[in-house]
């Protein structure tokens, strides 16, 4: 019985640090997936805007049909395309990307 007790309480322990991590490591995976396909939204709008073929708000069909992106960009968690009036504002200090899924 003690014995029982003593494994049991060490599987419960175990449960507890695995299952955080193995969550943050996942939720964390995901942030990254989004944001490499963020920052390619946003090098290739710049460089649209700093060649003069884009204004200071770049929509995701502008790139698309000046051939700054040949591949529509798909949502990596829902594997979904972008729709076409996603937008980067590259007007304000914040850079607002907005991806419309």
């Amino acid at each position: 019985m003690n014995k029982r007790i003593i494994i049991l309480t060490i599987f419960i322990i175990i449960g507890m640090i695995i299952v955080p991590t193995v969550y943050k490591i996942y939720d964390n995976n995901n942030k990254l997936k989004i944001k490499v396909v963020e920052e390619e939204f946003l090098y290739q709008a710049k460089r649209c805007y700093n060649k003069g073929d884009c204004n200071s708000l770049v929509y995701l069909k502008d790139l698309y049909q000046k051939e700054y992106i040949e591949d529509k960009l798909i949502n990596p968690l829902t594997k979904k395309y972008y729709e076409d009036n996603s937008y980067v504002d590259l007007s304000k200090d914040t850079l607002e990307i907005k991806l419309i899924s």
